[in-house]
This record gives structure tokens, sequence and C-alpha cells, in this order.
């Protein structure tokens, strides 16, 4: 209890320094920043609103204020503590001598130019909001706007009398009968429609109505039209604070907007050239496939991937969902660097158009070079070196080989033998932009393509003082996208094969003493099926962001049943025993937008892995772990779990995953900008993992129903530094639970001690990576 006194203590007048130097800051600021402006200037320093409301005006203050904000200008500059210390900074760096450099960076990232009070014009603005009022219905409004001076400070006052809005009476197409009007009335009277009886009228809300009805009728063949030739008359004449909406067409749209178009031609050019002058002047040269017009290639394309990419035919009404998937599908396909089309009228009697395809083939084969630097969930940070070799049309239908070999060195920092692995390998991948499945033919109507993958490969694992890790791998799977918010992707074969070789006597004779170290170098087969299944709901704008996955994962079912496997590693195929497990996976994220710039950021992850008959444990490569960068941050990995067991040093040394076959892991995070690109968190996470069997780490790290009693707990905090092409963490975290300890002591608050160094050297953990945990 003393430590943590003293600790209290050192916080305080922790606390009490950086108060000090804060109000210092401030109060330079403020005399600095004074002496900078120009002669008959003030800094601007806001505004304040008043609402005076109509007895019969039910809408809070709050969110009338919040819907005229936007016709409040100028922006004030940032203050702290009343002082305006980003435009202090300003003013401190002074003007660069470059655009780009330190100097222009520290200015205009961390510092902004000043608001000056010329820039206020309180009249027109208390004009602009008697506007907004209009625009959203609060009818008969009216605002008065001043400006005070104090010291060198402008501040703007409004004064707002806001009367009741006006609802939607009626909504009505007086136009004549025609196709498209009626369209418009039948599409603008559906329950999705942004205008509705009872509503608040608000301009905003006619504004998006029309592009929804232009968007509906372009998917109805009507590609001329725009959402520029709906009017909209408002009468508000009609009493009791009602108003009856008018829609029309404009008496100036054009004949060809009002009619819906069918496909007549479709015209494809593979090899064009942006070069090309009038490319589509002539036929001569070109072939019929499918009903496509398709210019002679020289062989380069086979004609079929034309027919999938395209998603409609001569005869079809003009869409453009279809126009939008046939363009993504052909820069999917990953031959062509230049997409784009264009529309002509064929027929104008008939309303017909012709569409033509100007394809721009990617350079066919390519070779890169790289150097990579990384780190990973084990705490092991490394570099890469690899060679990438690309054909983007290998056998003229699009398809993509890719052949990399690579060899790399990875660092365990947090390993108490600080070991080093060395990896060496090679990969091929076919990319097939389409189900490959012999004699069956699946449609294919989404808008994205789908992707078949075949993939072979190779990778020797050389654990220095150990051994040497042998890892043959191949898989044939299948990626498909209903949408943009789905993906579905299913390995019906996947093959892995295990087989160390080199066992140094040091290995052997620790595994004399410690016998299940002998699983690290046990040959083993995976013969898998893989599904897995993804659901994001992610966008900037979104208050609610949510991510989804889930997976399962078979091996050795079909194997089992013919061998008629029982017991651990008893039957064999081709000389090597398999594995035998299901295995199935949950990862659930959701992020709240508490305001513009914080967010509370949350991961919930399930893993069940049951191995059975031939198998005792899930094979290394299919285990969960725990701790380090992306998970509990308090721990470092290999240092907590399985269950209540705590990992020895010759566990961390000579075990190539300290993993289990359960796994429970809980984060959540709360995000916050500190200064330009530079953000901060503040985090907890929990969780822990189990085996469903003693032949590893003992009891201690079985599954039991008091699973809960063994959950790890940590927290911490961290600063992320956004470089736009990636972003930079380092997250500090100690531990706030072990589960390691007896029960009744693993919660270890009372035991922290930052003044201790040999609680900092056994408790701090630092964790750095690339890219957001979660």
């Amino acid at each position: 209890m003393t430590s943590l006194k003293n600790c209290f203590k050192k916080g305080k007048m922790l606390k009490s320094k950086i108060f000090f130097v804060v109000v210092i800051t401030a109060l330079l600021s403020s005399c600095s920043v004074k002496r900078y402006l120009p002669p008959g200037e003030r800094l601007y320093r806001g505004a304040s609103i008043k609402i005076e409301k109509h007895p019969e005006l039910t809408t809070s203050s709050k969110s009338i204020k919040s819907d005229i904000k936007i016709a409040i200008q100028p922006r004030p500059n940032k203050f702290f503590l009343g002082q305006p210390w980003k435009v202090w900074w300003w003013y401190t760096i002074g003007p660069p001598r470059r655009e780009k450099g330190l100097k222009a960076f520290l200015r205009n990232k961390l510092g902004e130019p000043p608001v000056l009070s010329s820039r206020v014009n309180a009249e027109n603005t208390a004009k602009n909001i008697e506007g907004r009022l209009e625009n959203l219905g609060y009818f008969h409004s009216t605002a008065q706007g001043d400006t005070t001076n104090k010291s060198y400070f402008t501040k703007a006052h409004y004064t707002v009398q806001v009367f009741p809005q006006y609802t939607i009476n009626e909504i009505s197409w007086p136009g004549d009968s025609i196709k498209v009007i009626n369209q418009l009335r039948r599409i603008q009277g559906q329950t999705r429609s942004l205008l509705k009886k009872g509503n608040g009228y608000n301009l905003d809300d006619i504004a998006n109505e029309r592009t929804r009805l232009d968007l509906i009728l372009k998917n109805r063949g009507y590609y001329f039209f725009n959402p520029d030739y709906i009017m909209a008359y408002a009468d508000s004449t009609v009493g009791g604070r009602k108003v009856n909406i008018f829609l029309n067409l404009k008496s100036t749209t054009p004949e060809v907007a009002k009619y819906s178009y069918k496909i007549n031609d479709i015209v494809v050019y593979p090899t064009y050239s942006l070069a090309e002058i009038n490319a589509d002047t002539s036929r001569n040269d070109f072939f019929m496939y499918d009903s496509i017009y398709i210019k002679n290639n020289e062989n380069k394309f086979k004609p079929r991937i034309f027919k999938t990419a395209i998603t409609y035919r001569p005869g079809d009404l003009y869409s453009t969902r279809t126009q939008n998937a046939t363009l993504n599908r052909f820069i999917n396909l990953g031959s062509f660097k230049f997409v784009k089309n264009r529309f002509e009228i064929a027929d104008s009697a008939n309303h017909n158009l012709n569409v033509y395809y100007y394809l721009t083939p990617a350079k066919k084969k390519s070779i890169q070079f790289g150097i990579d630097a990384f780190s990973k969930d084990n705490n092991y940070v490394g570099t890469q070196l690899s060679v990438n070799w690309k054909n983007r049309n290998t056998f003229k239908g699009s398809e993509e080989l890719s052949i990399k070999g690579f060899g790399g060195i990875e660092y365990g920092y947090s390993d108490s033998l600080k070991n080093s692995n060395y990896r060496i390998g090679a990969d091929a991948t076919l990319r097939i932009p389409r189900y490959a499945i012999p004699f069956i033919n699946i449609p294919e109507n989404y808008f994205y393509p789908p992707i078949t993958n075949i993939s072979l490969g190779y990778e020797m694992l050389i654990k220095k003082l150990f051994y040497n890790k042998n890892l043959f791998h191949a898989q044939y799977d299948f990626t498909w996208k209903p949408d943009n918010k789905q993906q579905f992707t299913f390995a019906p074969f996947s093959l892995s094969y295990l087989n160390a070789t080199n066992i140094s006597d040091t290995f052997m004779k620790q595994a004399a003493v410690t016998p299940s170290l002998l699983l690290n170098v046990y040959s083993e087969a995976i013969l898998g099926t893989y599904l897995s299944y993804s659901l994001k709901h992610l966008s900037r704008n979104r208050k609610n962001q949510w991510f989804f996955t889930a997976g399962l994962d078979l091996s050795g079912n079909l194997a089992g049943l013919i061998t008629g496997a029982k017991h651990f590693r008893e039957k064999e195929i081709l000389g090597t025993p398999f594995a035998q497990y299901v295995k199935t996976d949950f990862d659930v994220r959701y992020t709240r937008k508490l305001s513009k710039t914080l967010d509370l950021a949350n991961r919930f992850q399930l893993g069940i892995g049951i191995p059975y008959n031939n198998s005792a444990l899930l094979p290394f490569t299919k285990q969960y772990i725990i701790g380090g960068t992306n998970s509990l941050r308090g721990f470092s990995v290999r240092s907590v779990g399985p269950g209540s067991y705590k990992p020895t040093a010759e566990d961390q040394k000579f075990f190539q995953t300290i993993g289990g076959d359960f796994k429970i892991l809980m984060n959540n995070e709360l995000r916050f900008p500190i200064a330009g690109k530079l953000k901060g968190a503040v985090f907890s996470d929990a969780g822990n993992i189990w085996t469903k069997d003693t032949i590893q780490f003992g009891p201690k790290s079985k599954l039991t129903k008091d699973w809960f009693k063994e959950i790890a707990v940590s927290g911490g905090v961290g600063v992320r530094f956004d470089a736009t092409i990636l972003l930079i963490r380092l997250d500090v975290g100690i531990p706030f639970r072990k589960p390691y300890l007896p029960e009744g002591e693993r919660w270890v608050f009372d035991k922290i001690d930052f003044g201790s160094s040999a609680w900092r050297r056994e408790n701090i953990v630092i964790n750095i990576a690339i890219g957001y945990p979660f």
C-alpha cells in the first residue's frame, strides 16, 4: 500500500506540472497572438445563438441550433483554456520558404491561420439563417445579428425568432399523363419516398427525392434523364401551416429524356489504344459472339470473357445498375489498364442505343522485387526479400498466374531465448475470374465477378538451434460477393503437409525432460475443407459501423471415416498421420461514432476447435494464440494461457506455438485525435485460450466449467501516427488480472507500482505494429 500511495503522490505531482505547463503555454499564446494581428483586426471568437421559440413550436432549441449552424460563417479557430494555441503556433513557426518540408508540415498540420474579425458580417449571416430556416419549413422566421469586442477578440451574437415548421399536406403530379410522368408518379408514391404526407417540409428532402427518382428511372431505361428536369412548387397558402407540393417535368425537358431505351448493338474493342481516332466507324474487322460484336484482337483474348463480363444483351432495357456492373467486372478482370464506354442513339424512332466498350490491355507480364518489414501477432518482427512474376492473361481468359519466391528473417523480441527464425519458400497462384469447376456451369449474375484460386506452395522454417520445418500446401477455392457488403470463400480442397528435419541434440535433450515438445516435430497432414463469410457495414458517415466474419474449418472427416481412426495418431495417409478436427470462428466488430472526432471501437472473438479421434489437439498452424499487439496488449504473446497455466521459459524457447483449441477475446478502445495526424487511444482487453486435452500443458490448461475464472484482463494507452498510406501504432499495456495466480489473488490493481523498476520490467508491455488492432 505504501508504494501505491507513493505512486498516487507522484501522479498528482505530475498532473500539477502538466497543468502548470499548459497554463503557461496558454498565457504565452495570449500575449503572442495579440501582437501578431494586423492593425485594426481582432480574432474571431465564434458565435452565440439565442433561440426565441413561438409558443406552439415543439422542436427543441438544441435541434434548431444544430440545423442552422451550417449557415453561420466563418468557422472560428480552435481554442484551449480560452486561448488560440493553434494560431499562436502558426505565427510562432512563421512562413516557410518552401511549400513542402518540415517547417511547412509543422505550421500547416499543427497550427492554423487566424480567422480575423474583418471576415465576420453578422447581418449577412442573419439573412443566411433566415434562408436556412425557410428551406427547413420554418416559414416567417427571422434573425438578427451583431458583434461585440473584448480585448483582441470579436464575437458574433445571433437572435433567432422561430415559428412552427410547416408540414406536407399533399403531393401531386398535375402534368400530362405521358409514360415518364406516370412512372415518376408511381415511384414517388412508394413507401421509400422521402416526401410523405405529414412530414415536415424540407428543401433538402425535395432535392434528394429528385435524385432518387432519377436513379430509379435510369434503371428502367431512361438513359438521358436528369434530376434537374423535375421541378417542384410549394404552396404554403393552404392554411393550418401546411404545404402542398406540386411536381412536374420542366417545359425545357428534351424529348429524348422522356423515353426509355433498349440496347441495340454491343461493340467491344479489346485492344483499344488511347491514341486511336474514330476507332468505331467501321465494323469490317469484327466477329459476333453471343450477340456481341468483338473486334478481331489477334487471338489475344478469348471471347468468353466478354460474354461473362457484359451483363446485358441486345433487346434489354438500359440500366445504370447493369452498366456499372459491366464496367466493374471489366476492371476486376485485371487484364485491362483502362476501361471506358460510350452510348449513342441507334434508332430514335424505336428508342434504341448502341453501346461501345473500349478496353486498353495492361502489360501482360511483369516482375517485381520487394523488401518488406513486418510485425506479427506472436511478437516477432522481421524483414523479407521477395520476387514476384505475373502473367495477367495466361490462358487468354484473363487468368492471372503469379509466382513468388521469398526469403526472410524474423526476430522474437519477447522470446526469452531471443531466437531468430529464417524463412525461405515459393508460391504459385492461378487466379481465374469465374467459377472454374469441371463439367459444371454456374450462372454469374453478381456485380462482382467470382474468383477461383488454385495455389501451390512450399516454405521452410529454420528455427535456429532446434529444427527445420517444411510446409507444403495446396488449395482450390472460390470467392464471390453478392454485393459490396458480403463475401463468401469456399475451399472444397485444402492440403497441408508438415515435416521436421535437422532436429538438434539440444531440442531432443529437452524433449527427454518434456516429452510433449515432440509435438513440434511430428509430421502431420491436414486434409481440409473451409468456408468463410463476412458482412460489413463500414462507412465514414455511418454512426454505427459493423463488421462480422464467421468461418468453418473441417479436416480429416472423410479420411477418418475411411480408415476408421479412433485414437491419437493411429491412422496414416501416405505414411503420415492426418489431423481430425472441426473448427469454427466468429469475429464481431462494432464502432460507435460518439462525435466527429471520438470513436468507441469494440471487438468480440470466439474460436472453438474440437480435435477428435486421430488428433488430441489442433495442428500448430490452426491453434489459437493470445497476447501481443492485436490481442491482450498487457501480456506479451506466449506469456499467458492456456487457462491458468503459466508458460515457463523452456516452453517459450522450445514450443513453436503456445496455443489452444478454444479462444475468447474482447477488446474495447476509445480513439481520439491529439494533433494533426497524431491520434490517441485508451483501451482494455480481456480473454484467454484453453485446450481440449491435457497432453500439452497439463490439467491447468484444460477448458472446464470454471473457464470464466481464468479470464486475463489488461489495459493501457496508445498513440498512432496516420501517414495516410499506413498507420504506425504504439500501445503500452499493463496486466489487470493474471489468471495464473491463485484464486482470490488474480486481480493485481493493488500491486501496480510505476515507481518500481522491477515491476515495470515485468508488467509493462510495449507493442509496436502497423495498422489498427481491429
